[in-house]
C-alpha cells in the first residue's frame, strides 16, 4: 500500500484504548504526556498496511484499504466530554483547543509523512465544530471525492462513516507548523525558565533549536542535569539543513536489475509527481512498474520517443531531486 492520505481521529478517551484486541486499530496512536509536554507514539500496524479504524461496509467506497494511514489522538473533541473531563479534574487534551505542542508533535508527524512518503500537507477548508460534524453533513465526502481524495483529513470526512471527530481542530494552524512556520523565532535575548519534567530534549523541541545549542548557549557541562528553576537562553532556531540529492548512478546502473533502497526513493520522488503507476510499492526492486513510472516522468518534462523510454538519465534524473539518505 503506497499511502497518501491520512485520517485524523479523537479517541474520546483519556487512555491508550485497546481496540478489540487490535480489530480497530488505527496506524499509530498518540497519546499525550502532559507532564513532559510530548506525545507518545503507539504503532499498530506498519504505516503502508492497511488499519481497521474505519467503517468499511461491503459493497461501498474503500476506507480503510486505500492508501489510508489513520492516527487516533487520545482526548476528546466534544465540548460536553471536556467540560465533564475538566469538573471531574481528568487531565486531558480537547483537540479543538490544543495547546501548541501538541499541535507541534502531530505537526511534525505529517511534516514526516510528506517528506517520506509523500503524502500533501493540504486537506479539506471545513473542519466543523462537534457534534455539528456528527453524522452525514454536507463536508463528508461522496465516494467520487474520496476515491480522488490525497492529503490529511479527520474522521469527519470520510464516507460510510458518521463519527464527528476530530471535530474543529485548528487544521490551518497545524499545516502551518508542518510546514516549518512556528511563527516569530525566539532571539538570543530570549530566556526559559525549567519547569518540573522537562528535558533538554524537551525545551529544544518546543523552541525550535538544539540540544547541543542549547549547552553551548549556556555553557551546561552535563546534559543530562538541569534543575527546577534554571534559566536558559535560548537560540533561536536551529539552521534548517540543506537538502542533498541523490547523484546520477549511470545509465547502466538500472540495467543491471537493482535491489538498493535508492529505487525506493526514486518511486516516491515519483508518486510525489504523479507519475507513480503502482498499485503496490515502491519497492526497493527494480521493475517494469519502476520503468513506467520513470517514462512517465521523462514525458512530463517534454521528452518523447527514445527520450522517453523509461531508462532514467542524468537530466531527468536530477530534475527529480531523488533524496540522498
Amino acid at each position: 500500500m503506497n499511502v497518501n492520505t491520512i485520517v485524523l481521529h479523537t479517541t474520546e478517551g483519556t487512555f491508550l484504548p485497546s481496540y478489540g484486541g487490535g480489530a480497530s486499530a488505527p496506524t499509530l496512536t498518540a497519546v499525550p504526556d502532559m507532564k513532559g509536554k510530548r506525545l507518545r507514539w503507539y504503532q499498530h500496524f506498519d504505516f503502508e498496511r492497511s488499519a481497521r479504524a474505519l467503517v468499511n461496509k461491503n459493497g461501498g467506497v474503500e476506507t480503510n484499504t486505500l492508501n489510508v494511514a489513520q492516527v487516533e489522538l487520545v482526548g476528546t473533541c466534544d465540548p460536553s466530554t471536556h467540560k465533564k473531563w475538566k469538573a471531574k479534574g481528568y487531565s486531558h487534551i480537547y483537540w479543538p483547543d490544543a495547546p501548541d505542542w501538541a499541535l507541534k508533535e502531530v505537526a511534525a508527524f505529517l511534516k514526516w509523512a510528506n517528506r517520506e512518503h509523500a503524502v500533501p500537507l493540504s486537506g479539506p477548508s471545513s473542519w466543523k465544530a462537534y457534534p455539528s460534524s456528527y453524522g452525514n453533513t454536507s463536508q463528508r465526502m461522496t465516494f467520487s471525492e474520496w476515491n480522488n481524495f490525497r492529503g490529511i483529513c479527520g474522521h469527519c470526512h470520510v464516507p460510510e462513516n458518521d463519527h464527528g471527530d476530530p471535530g474543529a481542530i485548528d487544521f490551518v494552524k497545524l499545516i502551518r507548523y508542518a510546514k516549518g512556520d512556528t511563527g516569530k523565532p525566539p532571539t538570543s535575548s530570549d530566556t526559559y525558565t525549567v519547569k518540573k519534567g522537562d528535558t533538554l530534549s524537551s525545551i529544544a523541541r518546543a523552541h525550535n533549536t538544539t540540544v547541543a545549542a542549547l549547552v553551548k548557549a549556556n555553557g551546561i557541562k552535563d546534559a543530562d542535569k538541569i534543575r527546577i528553576g534554571q534559566v536558559l537562553k535560548l537560540t533561536g532556531s536551529a539552521p534548517k539543513p540543506k537538502p542533498t540529492y541523490a547523484p546520477f548512478p549511470g545509465a547502466a546502473y538500472f540495467k543491471k536489475n537493482p535491489n538498493s533502497s535508492l529505487i525506493t526513493r526514486m518511486g516516491k520522488r515519483l508518486v510525489a509527481q504523479g507519475c507513480g503507476k503502482y498499485r503496490v510499492g515502491p519497492g526497493p526492486q527494480w521493475t517494469d512498474v519502476d520503468r513506467q513510472s520513470y517514462a512517465a516522468w521523462q514525458r512530463k518534462l517534454g521528452y518523447s520517443g527514445s527520450n522517453a523510454d523509461g531508462w532514467p538519465g542524468k537530466a531527468s534524473w536530477d530534475r527529480l531531486k531523488v533524496p540522498a539518505n
